[in-house]
């Protein structure tokens, strides 16, 4: 049984938990409940990028420092085994019949999150705990994540802007 972590309220852990290629790099993560590409687009008004041209690396000033925002629209399964159906076709397999719900033996949901890594211009991860700027900083990515989850129309972001 896989479980998908409940990150609503956002975390900041390791990327590597999600994309096993990134390292050790730390992200602020979480659940993402809109729509796919919402996050790209809720970027582009704020940030007045082209998605078409997007790379990551966008330069953010949060106070007086300047530093580079990355993101990614990541993926978790929660896979859960149901006992119930595997019972059934166990008695029916006892009765000499044929069993009938292999296909619910397993359930299987997806929970989207948005890991956003910050960095200096140095590529310093400034997610790391002990950083001098991370609390600076991780009150600036919640800020943007409730942003994001509480507009609906990203002209609004756009303009604020």
């Amino acid at each position: 049984m896989k479980i998908a972590p409940n990150l609503e309220k956002g975390e900041v852990l390791t990327i590597k938990k999600f994309i096993p290629n990134l390292g050790n790099t730390n992200a602020y993560i979480f659940t993402d409940i809109k729509k796919e590409n919402e996050f790209y687009w809720y970027i582009n008004a704020k940030f007045h990028l082209d998605y078409d041209d997007f790379d990551g690396n966008i330069p953010v000033l949060i106070g007086k420092e300047n530093y580079y925002l990355t993101f990614y629209e990541v993926s978790k399964e929660t896979k859960t085994i149901n006992l119930i159906p595997i019972l059934i076709d166990a008695k029916r397999n006892e009765n000499n019949r044929n069993p009938i719900m292999e296909d619910s033996y397993v359930s299987r949901t997806g929970t989207w999150y948005i890991a956003i890594t910050l960095t200096t211009e140095n590529t310093e991860d400034v997610l790391k705990q002990n950083h001098p700027d991370f609390k600076k900083v991780l009150n600036y990515l919640k800020g943007l994540k409730e942003e994001y989850l509480t507009t609906a129309n990203y002209t609004e972001v756009y303009l604020k802007n």
